[in-house]
């Protein structure tokens, strides 16, 4: 495929914003950043700028001004792979389980929302409330390849899954101790000192220490299923139960599978054979001509509204079809479908659950070459009770998981913006092993060395090295991409062709920011 012929982006950069409305503090002009209108992009030059700190809202690309904005937000990714559970996570999941099996409705801790939901961070911006710019869309289309060169020639010249970690001696020998102090305890009578202690309380003044402690049933179980391998292995073992090594009790427990700590995706698929409700999740392409996007495109749009009124006080014209057209299906990303690539594709996609045969919830995400991103999330309040928020980015952590195995690379689960200084937006950190992006350097560092550096300065450098620079910085500004007059040229060609007040230090913030391989691949558009 020629260089021409392959698709490229085309990006209209509009400067830094002026200070509008926080949607995180609610400050009034404290929100800041830059922004860009993209009129198509690919995949990889998304995956490219993302890793650079932008993000998309519809086709507004924006990079918030970390030093200067009243709510500095990091981009973080989740580790899929090594994706630990926590038990609210498992939680959740059961919940989900106990729903769909038989009805219940109890409702669980921890309904927060996966991704950002708050579109006034984006959204309020001038530049997003515009449709497109009033510009002829053949402009936009690049000349021949023939006519590309023959202008670029005037010039002259880019990782824990949950490691149990049981010391074998320790437990083998605490268990066995733990009979011996109970049968010492049963024959003999307690020294002076031990009557001083173990003196019954008060009803309601504590535990009575003349009593065993409680215990974990776990660890109760595990003793009796030590004992009773330890019984079995005199029979067929040699020596006294006391020679018995460890290790083989440990490894005769750890070949059981109801032993084994449960996977993401044990709890997600479990089998439910007399389930009283069916849930179906479906990945639909953002496509106007997708069969399933447009049969589904009227209670999708109805759900959003229904979302948007009760869960963020939108009035009815700030949620119609056209504002969810906008918001959630226009994007700038062309769709791919590489040979080494999932099976999906590449792109923009609604992930829509269905349950009884009626959607109550839409993840938009993109898939992109190294991850997939979470764009937004809405679902039906009336199944608030389900905590959709965790049990969505947890299925699209499972997701992440299937893609990777058929695209390698394809192995981080983008969550976003962390926004370290809004109580609400923390929950984001609890989705481990997790990082979060260096806002100078563009190094992703593991959050657990952010936090501290957090709790005492709302902005921070993460990367510890105070030589390390930007990497991607651009070298020449000549080299920067641009399109003028539907002509594709570097921008020293521009420069000498345009006639008017230079644009120069406009084009030197656009490449620092989008960095040098970005800026060397998509096109400027420039009238």
């Amino acid at each position: 495929m020629a260089a021409a012929e392959r698709s490229s982006s085309i990006v209209e950069y509009f400067g830094g914003e002026a200070g509008y409305r926080c949607g995180y503090c609610k400050n009034v002009t404290g929100n800041l950043s830059h922004g860009m209108w993209a009129h198509s992009m690919t995949v990889q030059d998304y995956q490219d700028l993302i890793d650079r700190g932008w993000r998309r809202s519809g086709k507004y690309v924006y990079k918030p001004i970390m030093n200067q904005t009243c709510c500095p937000q990091y981009t973080i990714r989740c580790r899929p792979l090594h994706f630990q559970l926590s038990k609210s996570h498992k939680k959740v999941l059961k919940k989900m389980s106990k729903f769909l099996t038989n009805g219940d409705t109890s409702k669980v801790a921890g309904d927060e929302e996966p991704m950002d939901s708050h579109r006034e961070d984006a959204i309020v911006c001038s530049f997003v409330l515009k449709n497109e710019s009033d510009i002829n869309l053949s402009e936009l289309k690049p000349l021949s390849v023939d006519e590309m060169q023959r202008v670029e020639t005037e010039d002259n010249n880019e990782e824990e899954e949950m490691k149990k970690e049981v010391n074998v001696k320790k437990v083998a020998s605490e268990s066995f101790q733990t009979c011996a102090d109970q049968d010492n305890a049963s024959s003999s009578t307690p020294s002076h000192s031990a009557k001083l202690i173990h003196t019954t309380p008060k009803p309601g003044k504590g535990a009575d220490l003349s009593k065993p402690p409680c215990r974990k049933a776990k660890d109760i179980r595990k003793e009796r299923k030590l004992q009773k391998l330890l019984q079995n292995q005199t029979h067929t073992l040699e020596g006294p139960p006391k020679q018995v090594e460890p290790q083989v009790l440990l490894s005769q427990i750890s070949k059981s599978k109801g032993n084994q700590p449960k996977s993401l995706e044990d709890l997600i698929f479990v089998s439910l054979p007399d389930a009283r409700h069916q849930l179906e999740v479906r990945l639909v392409p953002v496509s106007s001509e997708d069969p399933q996007f447009k049969s589904s495109f009227s209670q999708s749009a109805t759900l959003f509204a229904k979302y948007q009124m009760a869960i963020h006080k939108d009035t009815p014209s700030e949620c119609g079809e056209y504002e969810f057209t906008r918001f959630l299906c226009d994007s700038p990303l062309e769709a791919e479908n590489p040979p080494n690539g999932p099976d999906c594709g590449y792109g923009s996609f609604h992930q829509q659950y269905w349950l009884d045969g009626k959607i109550i919830a839409v993840g938009v995400i993109d898939i992109l070459p190294y991850c997939v991103s979470s764009v937004y999330l809405y679902y039906d309040p009336d199944y608030t009770f389900l905590s959709l928020g965790v049990y969505s980015a947890l299925r699209e952590i499972a997701f992440t998981r299937q893609l990777h195995e058929k695209a390698d690379e394809l192995c981080y689960y983008y969550m976003g913006f962390y926004i370290h200084s809004c109580p609400k937006m923390r929950y984001k950190g609890q989705y481990r092993p997790s990082d979060l992006l260096c806002p100078e350097t563009y190094v992703w560092v593991p959050i657990e060395q952010c936090l501290p550096t957090l709790e005492h300065s709302k902005y921070c450098r993460f990367n510890q090295d105070l030589k390390a620079v930007d990497e991607g910085c651009i070298k020449e500004l000549g080299r920067v991409r641009v399109l003028h007059k539907r002509i594709v040229m570097p921008y020293s060609v521009y420069k000498k062709r345009c006639k008017g007040p230079s644009d120069e230090a406009s084009v030197q913030q656009y490449a620092s920011l989008v960095g040098r391989t970005c800026s060397e691949r998509m096109l400027l558009f420039r009238s």
